[in-house]
């Protein structure tokens, strides 16, 4: 009949010398109930993606014909899902080694599963980093060499070009034209009153235009005979002055 008891206590011992200062025994009665901090190899190569869980194991009465009981009791840097895929990890390989010691086993198998996942980490982050550098870079040379011009994208923006100006025109004929002074001659044209305004004001009354014929009278008098000295042929301009 196997002993079970007997077994536990000498896996607790075996994994104390292990990990002295990584295990923490939680109860010994009627299980062993204990912790392990575990933490993936080279950690301090990747300050950034270091992660650590402390697991906690309780044996069940039957162990290790039976798997231990296991949960986090705590972790760092890593997201619900990590934790999921650890736990799984850590159940199959408790079925793989049932019937024997086991916990050092899953420990070690822990150690270089969460080693992948730092590692993995790390690198999907440069990976990342790399991507944006090119995307940037791309944008960048995009915005100094300009948008490629065919045919069609010419007489796309032609189209849209002429449309533009011809708006701009039509503002600024618009605006031109309000702010503009009209002249006289625009003013006469469109105002047809102004036609008579000066007959209007030299009329006296009525509807008769009224001349004064006395100031005409003397205009008889008037010398409008032609200088003799224009019908004479030999005369030549500057005689008069001698």
């Amino acid at each position: 009949m196997t002993d079970y008891k007997e077994e536990q206590r000498n896996e607790i011992e075996a994994l104390q010398s292990i990990y002295p200062d990584e295990i923490e025994i939680v109860e010994e009665e009627p299980y062993h109930v204990f912790q392990l901090t575990v933490m993936p190899q080279d950690a301090e190569n990747f300050p950034d993606h270091a992660m650590s869980a402390v697991i906690q194991f309780t044996y069940t009465k039957n162990y290790p014909d039976s798997a231990p009981l296991m949960e986090f009791e705590s972790t760092e840097n890593m997201d619900d899902a990590q934790q999921e895929s650890l736990m799984d990890f850590m159940k199959a390989q408790a079925e793989e080694n049932l019937g024997m010691a086991m916990i050092f086993t899953i420990i070690s198998a822990v150690q270089e599963r969460m080693t992948n996942m730092m590692e993995q980490a790390a690198k999907d982050e440069e990976e990342a980093a790399e991507r944006k550098k090119k995307s940037d870079e791309e944008a960048e040379r995009k915005r100094f060499e300009g948008t490629r011009v065919n045919v069609e994208s010419f007489m796309a923006w032609k189209l849209k070009f002429d449309a533009e100006r011809a708006e701009m025109r039509r503002l600024k004929g618009l605006s031109d034209g309000s702010s503009k002074k009209p002249t006289g001659k625009e003013l006469f044209m469109a105002d047809q009153s102004l036609y008579d305004s000066d007959v209007k004001f030299l009329q006296a009354e009525g509807d008769t235009l009224e001349v004064d014929e006395s100031l005409f009278d003397d205009m008889g008098e008037l010398d409008l005979e032609d200088d003799d000295d224009d019908d004479d042929p030999d005369y030549k301009p500057g005689d008069d002055d001698d």
